[in-house]
């Protein structure tokens, strides 16, 4: 099982969003790397809800719950979907601030390349942001 980020804008489909309706398909990804990390994500996998705009922070757990899929309701053809469920919101939210003030996260690729969408999350790293989440 793999781990991931996947950033939104919430004023677009925020946690709170996915939490009322459940599950959603996670779709609208452009930049040919995040592609290439959503089309890796297999069913199972973890995956950490991040809002961006002025809140950036790690904000829930999401799961994947079906593979990946051509985006049918767009133009392009390397247009990438991916099922998601909600799991669970964090204890508290992990800014990103927080995440590059932590020396374990210096070279994960959401500190790395920010504009990423879909960044992969290590066991380290996932461990990292849970307990940031549960310190006050």
């Amino acid at each position: 099982m793999s781990q991931w980020l996947f950033k939104q804008e919430p004023g677009c489909y925020s946690l709170d969003d996915l939490e009322r309706d459940g599950s959603t398909a996670w779709d609208g990804v452009n930049n040919a790397l995040a592609r290439k990390h959503l089309r890796a994500t297999k069913a199972g996998d973890k995956v950490f809800f991040y809002h961006t705009g002025k809140e950036k922070a790690v904000v829930g757990e999401m799961k994947v719950v079906g593979k990946p899929v051509v985006d049918l309701d767009g133009e392009d053809p390397n247009a990438v979907s991916v099922t998601v469920k909600f799991v669970r919101r964090l204890p508290r939210p992990v800014t990103l601030a927080e995440i590059k003030a932590e020396k374990a996260l210096a070279g994960w690729d959401l500190v790395r390349m920010s504009r990423l969408s879909v960044v992969p999350v290590s066991d380290e790293q996932w461990e990292c942001v849970m307990a940031l989440a549960k310190s006050s």
